[in-house]
Order: C-alpha cells, then structure tokens, then sequence
C-alpha cells in the first residue's frame, strides 16, 4: 500500500517533491512540478474573479485535478456538471457565480501571464465543498454536496482495500472525471496515493487494446463498456500489462465478467455505490455476494439497504432505494425500490418485466421504462442475442415483437406488457458508463439515427443512415415543411467518425464546410469518412438519390502540457 497524503495537504505536499511524473507517458509527461504551476495559476483566476460558487468542466484529467485544487484554495465551491449541454448549464446558471474550464465560454489561466507564488496551507476538511450531481437514472440529476472530509474517508478506504493490489500501476479509464466514480478512481486516489494517471478517457475497446503493455496498468471502467469487448482485437499487450479492472456504475452482467475473465485472465472488481453514500460495497467473482468495504456499515429494514460510513455528511443511517438481503457476510441486491410504479392503480415491478424478457433465449439485455404524456406507457429497449437477431432477419420485426409478448403474458400483468419496442446494438451510456431514463427515452425521439455500418478500415468508413421523422433534430425546424438543421450533420459527422476510427482528441476547428442541398425526412443518406492519423483530420460528405447534401473536413488537435 501507498502512503496517502489528504486531498487538503497534497498541493504542499506536492511542492516539496521532486519531479515525480504524475501523469502517463503516453499523454506527454507532466511532473508535480508542472501540476503546482498549473494549480498556482488556475488559483490566481479563481481568486481574481467574482464570486465564489463555479462550475468547472475538463476533459483532461491533468488540467482538471489542477483547476480544482486550485479552486479550492481560493475559497471556491466547484460545480461538477457531467457536461456541457444547453440544458445542463441552464441548469447551473441559477446555482453557480460563472463558468471554468471547456465549457463555451468557460474562464482559463492566461498562458501568457506568469502566477505569483503561492504559500500553500492545508485546505479545512469540513468547509472546503464539492457538489457533484447523480446521474439522473429516474429524473433530473440531483445536487450532492461533499466535503473533503468525505473525499479523504472515500480514498482512504479504496487504499486500504485495493493498494497491495493495485501497487505502482498507471491508471487508465473509460469514465468521466466529471463524476464522483472517475474523479475518486481516476484522479483523487491516484494522486494522493502518487501513482501516475492517464490524462484523457479511453473511449473504445480499440484504445484499450492499444496501451502499451511495458507498464502495469490500472483500467477504471464500466459494465456498458466491459459486456461489448470484441473477440476479434488482438488483447495480449493489455492482457500482459493489467494489474486490475475496476467497473461500477450498475451491476456487471454474468456475460461481462466472463467475456473480461476469457479475454483478460482477469476478474473484475464490481464497486457498488452512489453519488450519494459514497462506496458501499465490492465482489470479484460472478458467483459471489456483495462484501462491505472497510469502515462501511450495512442493516436491511422492510428489505431495503441502509448503510453507515465517514463518505456521509454523517453518521446517520442512510435509507438507499436498492432492495437487498443478506447471505452469509455479505449481501445480494435485489433490484430498486423505486422501479415499482403504478398505472391504473396497479402495481407494476420493471425489474420483473426486464427478469422475464432476459430469461429469454432471444434477449442479450433489456430495460423497460414509464413514457409519460397523455397516457403512461410502459416502454422496452432490447439487446437481441445471435438467435433473436436470426428470427428478425428471417421473420420480421413485428413477429419477434408477437413472439416476446407472448412470453411476457403469462409472467406479468396485461398492463406491464411493453407497449413500443426499440432494438438496439448496445444499450446507450452516458460519461459515467450509466444507462439512464433519459438516454433510453431519447431511443423513442432520437436525436440521431442508428448507423447501419457498411464498411470499415483503419483510414475509411462507410454508414447508412435513415432519416425519419420522429428524430428530435426536426422539432421545430419547421413546423410545417421539416427541414434537417446543418448543426445536425456536423454534430452526426463528429459522432460517427469518432466511433469508425476510435478518434479521442479534442474537436479542434471545421474546415472547407459545405451545405448542398437540404435534407428531408424519409431519406437514406449514406455517410462516407476519410480518416488522417497523421494530421487528426476527417473528411466527410453526406449523400443521397439527390446528390451531395454536405461536406467538409474536421480536424482534430493532439493535447500538449500547458507551460
């Protein structure tokens, strides 16, 4: 195990070291040397500017661990939105005095400006806040306030539970920093534990494969990356280098430990837990139960979870909305409280529905949720095995819609068989590895089609898109003669090309951008990329029966350590 050193000391003690390289070589080497300097000058914005109450948002984890400490020790509360959406920061824009980071107009240290030394005392454990937000699984995110006394507590748990495990391994992610998972795994525990981090999140499977395997590693990832890992990707670097692999965020399915288990030769430890309370609990085998982590207290009251820990405000019980029993020393979770709703007076159990249809030889993965409106609707989104993917291809997708209402009847009340049917290749997933309400919600007015792929290799893609009109992009634009908004194919564009060529750079500029001809609903367009690692740029054009709609080059830029 590592000696930790707590979140309100480490800028100091930081200071006082060498130049330890603190991030991987991979994203450029930057020592605790650079990361003072940064915190130095990301501490002379923050105290300069006015108010004390800012959301910060930061792709790379280097510049975000330093804005944040640097915000810190100017008296500042920060704000972890999960993103940068419109919506999100309406959101903020009553709760917080400005922006920082790579939101739009988000505030920055001026390069050009040298900081004046600071001399570092150690941040108050109690006072100084975070407030982060749930990921919204059942509604609108929450806000959470933390203070660094919970954060420490958090740290100081995950090094005695895995530090001997973990040892001197870089760690690497697919999560976001931007959430209370990434940011403790991924940014606060290796730092105060002095083990290098990897600066950007890995997106794709390819990227993982992609590490170089002279260093141990550390992955830090999710089940809905964790069950999508392809057999066909050569994995014996990654396999040579992995020292552990983390996943929370949701329960892993028994596919995903076995499919990480056969490629990997590793088990993955499964951290169950909340924005809210903080870590509860982990398990490494499929088979096992859920084990409390050191310090963490667990009862069960009418069947529902309720826990005790330093990572509370308190040491009050916790009521959490998971039902859960116990087995041995550990315990079983059972499934959400909060997923029994009712329509029409019934009562209606979700998890049951999602059970029935998964038990099914023709289902990988399934979710239902409640659609409001007029008139609730249960609602499902289904991940079809090999078998079920034959009977669509051979019989239909109104027949495979018959077949799964058929062996729902028997098992669930008339009212909880799933009225609209979404099939998709993966369920979706935000930054934080979560698949929410409002993401599945989204798959009933998408705001993008669903890429039909046709061709890919490592420098050219090809895609089917159909555009229909239930997708959100026509709401509005307009009314009675829909048109598909230009913004919408650019975005579509970035999107797509950074899943053909697992593209994790930052959007630097557009190039050369054209718009032809204006794209309607019912129209197949075929989407054509040409790839440039070399120069980080993507070449597109949108086209149809009716000729080229748009075109245009994307460029994308490398990250460099800020002086």
């Amino acid at each position: 195990m590592a000696e930790i050193t707590p979140i309100s000391g480490l800028v100091r003690r930081l200071g006082m070291d060498a130049e330890r390289p603190l991030t991987s070589a991979a994203d450029g080497v930057a020592t605790s040397v650079d990361f003072v300097r940064r915190v130095r000058a990301w501490h002379a914005l923050f105290a300069a500017s006015a108010g004390r109450r800012y959301a910060l948002h930061h792709e790379d984890c280097f510049e975000f661990a330093a804005a944040l400490l640097g915000a810190w020790h100017a008296d500042t509360i920060v704000y972890l939105p999960a993103d940068t959406l419109e919506s999100t920061l309406q959101g903020l824009a009553m709760q917080v005095d400005g922006f920082a980071g790579t939101f739009a107009n988000g505030m920055q240290p001026d390069p050009a400006l040298s900081s004046p030394e600071v001399v570092w005392s150690d941040l108050d454990p109690e006072t100084v806040r975070l407030v982060l937000y749930t990921s919204g699984s059942a509604g609108d995110p929450v806000a959470i306030g933390k203070c660094l006394r919970q954060l420490d507590s958090e740290i100081a748990t995950l090094e005695s539970r895995f530090g001997s495990l973990v040892g001197d391994a870089q760690v690497q992610g697919t999560v976001s920093h931007q959430h209370i998972y990434g940011l403790l795994f991924r940014v606060l525990w290796p730092l105060a534990a002095q083990r290098p981090f990897a600066t950007h999140r890995l997106v794709y499977p390819e990227q993982i494969a992609a590490l170089d395997g002279a260093q141990p590693i550390v992955l830090i990832s999710s089940p809905a990356l964790l069950k999508r890992l392809p057999e066909s990707i050569d994995w014996s670097s990654t396999r040579a280098a992995l020292r552990a692999v983390f996943s929370s965020g949701g329960p892993l399915t028994v596919e995903g430990r076995v499919a990480a288990g056969k490629l990997w030769d590793q088990s993955v430890i499964e951290v169950f837990g909340s924005t809210e309370t903080g870590g509860i609990a982990c398990r490494v085998s499929e088979h096992g139960t859920w084990k409390p982590l050191p310090g963490v207290e667990c009862r069960i009251e009418e069947t529902v979870l309720q826990v005790r820990s330093r990572h509370l405000a308190n040491l009050d019980w916790f009521r959490t909305e998971d039902r859960a029993q116990f087995i041995g020393d550990g315990f079983e979770l059972l499934g959400r409280s909060d997923r029994l709703v009712k329509l029409e007076e019934r009562r209606i159990s979700l998890d049951a529905i999602e059970r029935a249809l998964q038990a099914d030889a023709l289902i990988d993965a399934a979710r239902v949720l409640v659609l409001g409106g007029t008139r609730e609707r249960i609602v499902a989104v289904i991940v079809l095995s090999q078998t079920g993917h034959a009977l669509l291809a051979s019989t239909g997708r109104k027949a495979l819609i018959d077949r799964l209402r058929h062996v729902l009847r028997p098992q669930v009340d008339p009212i909880a068989v799933p009225k609209l049917w979404r099939f998709v290749e993966a369920l979706p997933a935000n930054a934080q590895g979560k698949t929410t309400n409002k993401l599945l919600a989204d798959l009933f007015q998408p705001t993008r089609p669903m890429p039909d792929w046709q061709e890919k290799t490592a420098d050219a893609a090809k895609l089917q898109l159909s555009i229909t009109r239930e997708l959100a992009v026509f709401d509005g634009h307009f009314p009675n003669t829909p048109v598909l908004p230009g913004v919408a194919l650019v975005d579509w564009a970035i999107e797509y090309g950074r899943m053909a060529f697992g593209i994790a750079m930052p959007f630097a500029r557009m190039e050369a951008l054209k718009f032809q001809q204006l794209v309607r609903p019912d129209t197949q367009l075929e989407l054509e990329f040409g790839w440039r690692a070399e120069t980080g740029t993507l070449n597109f054009s949108f086209r149809s029966t009716h000729g080229i709609h748009a075109s245009g080059r994307i460029v994308f830029a490398e990250r460099t350590v800020p002086a």
